[in-house]
């Protein structure tokens, strides 16, 4: 069984690093019949909702792109800020609809924003408590790395319908804008599905490992 569960953590995350990176690279290389830079896509939607305060800005790197709630800034990555590819364009619509939730304050984003920080914090902490709880066996050590990790496992959990509605609106967005035609569609959808895969990943493997320390804990009591 742990082998298993060792298989799945390690493999699960590399398939969908692989899966990511081998779409965004095809994609990457078709050029959209709109001949539409991300860049542009991003400007165009972002207008079109109102949003003229958000700023549209290159960053290096491959797959940096971001949106910045604290800046009001979409940064996308610099082939995709230059360049007109199907890939850049799907990429782009994304970020834009993490502006979009922004803007109407969307559920899970604002809980999201509220755990990171916190996340961020105990995530790193928990491990100290959880190794000290294994090592020495002590129960009520591994119990306080648990509840630290939960801040952790909540966040890549909340992740999922951020990321899947950012998706969802971008999408939208491009198709109802006109700004990717029916016979593209598909291949976007492949761009967007993939980077999905990387955050379903790591909320499996977060959830994962939070029971697996559960059952550990559990063992330890039942032997007291």
């Amino acid at each position: 069984m742990y082998i298993v569960y060792f298989l799945i953590i390690l493999i699960l995350p590399i398939y969908a690093q692989m899966k990511v990176r081998s779409t965004y690279k095809k994609f990457s290389q078709v050029q959209s019949s709109k001949m539409m830079t991300g860049a542009q896509v991003a400007r165009q939607i972002l207008d079109h909702h109102g949003l003229f305060d958000v700023r549209v800005v290159p960053t290096q790197g491959v797959l940096s792109d971001h949106y910045n709630p604290a800046t009001k800034t979409v940064a996308l990555s610099e082939s995709n800020y230059y360049e007109s590819s199907i890939a850049g364009i799907a990429v782009a619509a994304h970020e834009v609809g993490h502006a979009i939730q922004h803007k109407e304050a969307y559920s899970f984003l604002n809980i999201r924003s509220k755990l990171a920080p916190v996340a961020n914090i105990t995530s790193n902490a928990s491990w100290i408590f959880v190794m000290i709880g294994i090592f020495a066996s002590s129960s009520g050590f591994l119990l306080l790395g648990i509840v630290l990790l939960l801040a952790g496992v909540l966040f890549q959990v909340v992740t999922l319908p951020v990321e899947f509605d950012a998706s969802k609106r971008a999408m939208n967005e491009v198709v109802s804008l006109g700004i990717i035609p029916n016979n593209e569609e598909r291949a976007a959808k492949k761009v967007l599905n993939a980077a999905a895969m990387t955050y379903v990943a790591a909320a499996a493997v977060a959830v994962l490992e939070l029971l697996r320390l559960i059952l550990i804990y559990t063992g330890m009591r039942s032997d007291d």
